[in-house]
């Protein structure tokens, strides 16, 4: 899961494809607040920023090219904010 400040949403898509990954499925208007430094993001008057979310599964030898590149994206711009989270899928149909 790539929990991202809407500001990112077409470097997230264009880092999807670049790693060819095409099973996704993206959230918008996700309400949350970083764990550090990050400011709220609710999509109203005082924090209007929104961040955005999209989940993927994809093969474990891939999980380590798309965690360099959420960092390499976060590095950039640390202020707009980019995380990644991971966790073993058991099944899926």
């Amino acid at each position: 899961m790539i929990v991202f400040n809407q500001a990112n949403t077409e470097r997230v898509e264009y880092m999807l494809d670049i790693l060819g990954i095409r099973g996704w499925t993206f959230f918008e208007h996700v309400q949350g607040q970083g764990t550090n430094t990050g400011e709220p993001r609710r999509g109203t008057h005082a924090w209007p920023e929104m961040n955005s979310a999209v989940i993927t599964v994809v093969e474990d030898a891939k999980v380590p090219e798309l965690l360099e590149s959420v960092q390499k994206l976060d590095a950039r711009n640390p202020v707009v904010g980019v995380k990644a989270f991971t966790w073993n899928i058991e099944q899926m149909v």
